[in-house]
């Protein structure tokens, strides 16, 4: 039977028997699940009027804890995305009433960013919505090789990151 990269694998051994495309068993495989969660995740966000950025923001902020917010630079760090893409990603929830930005107490030139009681209210409700999903999509997996794929996979990203 096979998949997608079993396929492209078995063309480059044809057409290129010289070459060892091993690698791609995995990193092809990683990142066509990716384009494929990914877009998973957008149907889902979709029933909630969100895009994945915007539900990262809200979750960021939600798992951080701090009723005052984040600073700016700690939401940059948490997030792990650029200055540019935050500030739209704000933008966008600021409009929607989710999030606010608000001058720090200690020091007014520092801007913090919170969510509204609205936007905790869209996060907390559709938390356990979007963890079902997830699981739902492991379901091939049994437990323990969910665990050992999820131990591979930080293997790698502890490399990367």
């Amino acid at each position: 039977m096979g998949d997608a990269v079993d396929l492209v694998l078995a063309q480059w051994r044809v057409e290129r028997p010289d070459v060892d495309t091993s690698p791609m068993a995995v990193l092809g495989r990683v990142a066509r699940l990716s384009r494929l969660v990914e877009r998973e995740m957008k149907e889902f966000l979709a029933h909630f009027d969100l895009e994945p950025g915007e539900f990262e923001v809200l979750t960021t902020l939600r798992r951080a804890g701090a009723a005052d917010g984040l600073t700016a630079g700690a939401f940059l760090n948490a997030a792990l995305v650029t200055a540019g893409a935050i500030t739209n990603r704000i933008d966008r929830m600021a409009a929607k009433g989710l999030v606010l930005r608000v001058p720090d107490r200690a020091d007014r030139r520092v801007v913090r960013i919170r969510l509204t009681d609205q936007g905790r209210e869209r996060v907390d409700s559709m938390l356990a919505a979007h963890m079902a999903r997830c699981a739902t999509l492991l379901e091939p997996l049994d437990p323990p090789t969910q665990e050992a794929v999820a131990g591979a996979l930080r293997t790698l990203l502890e490399r990367f990151e």
